[in-house]
């Protein structure tokens, strides 16, 4: 059950957003990364940069898809690796 919005960024490979990191507004790009995960991959939102963790769950909840920053992941409520495999 994947939103159209969530179709859409994978389709466009990045994310361009507003994230708070280091108590300032800032516009960081999140590109779209496939993790390996038995036979399949899953896809995610990548950010190569620390970033607080209550960010990088609210991007996983806005977008609908996992979020991985330099410090941890994080995935949309009730949804797992499984979720996005095949994407």
């Amino acid at each position: 059950m994947v939103s159209e919005n969530t179709l859409r960024i994978i389709k466009e490979g990045s994310l361009r957003t507003k994230v708070k990191r280091g108590g300032m507004l800032q516009f960081q790009v999140f590109k779209i990364k496939r993790i390996k995960i038995g036979n399949g991959e899953f896809v995610e939102l990548f950010l190569d940069r620390v970033l607080d963790t209550s960010e990088i769950v609210r991007i996983a909840e806005e977008t609908g898809l996992p979020v991985e920053a330099e410090n941890g992941r994080a995935f949309p409520t009730g949804m797992g690796a499984k979720d996005f495999i095949g994407l």
